[in-house]
């Protein structure tokens, strides 16, 4: 982040020393350091919140994900049950279907006496 060396340290030790002398320096170092250290803890906190919800995002778009699989796989399935319907219906069925009232029966089912 910074490229502070240690003669730059000393030099700002010194400043420091002569501008706020030498009974206030531990106090200011104090309030400096609790000030750094605030501002550190305030952008874990917001890398944090980012990182998560970035990973909110990543949970999202893979239950959009999942869902539109599902959705496919149930429009696939209704496909292929109307397939399978139109398949089994049988030419004898759609006639039976246009005959007059009363005159179609159940499959396994007698005639009806007359």
């Amino acid at each position: 982040m910074f490229d502070i060396g240690f003669a730059e340290l000393i030099i700002i030790a010194v400043v420091g020393l002569l501008v706020i002398g030498p009974e206030k320096l531990p106090g200011t170092i104090r309030t400096a350091s609790a000030w750094v250290h605030r501002i550190k803890r305030s952008f874990n906190d917001i890398r944090q919140e980012v990182e998560q919800e970035l990973h909110n995002d990543a949970v999202l778009q893979e239950l959009r994900k999942t869902r539109d699989e599902i959705k496919n796989t149930a429009v696939r399935a209704e496909r292929e049950f109307q397939q399978d319907v139109t398949a089994v219906t049988t030419p004898e069925d759609a006639a039976a279907s246009t005959a007059k009232p009363g005159t179609t029966r159940a499959p396994g089912q007698e005639p009806p006496s007359q």
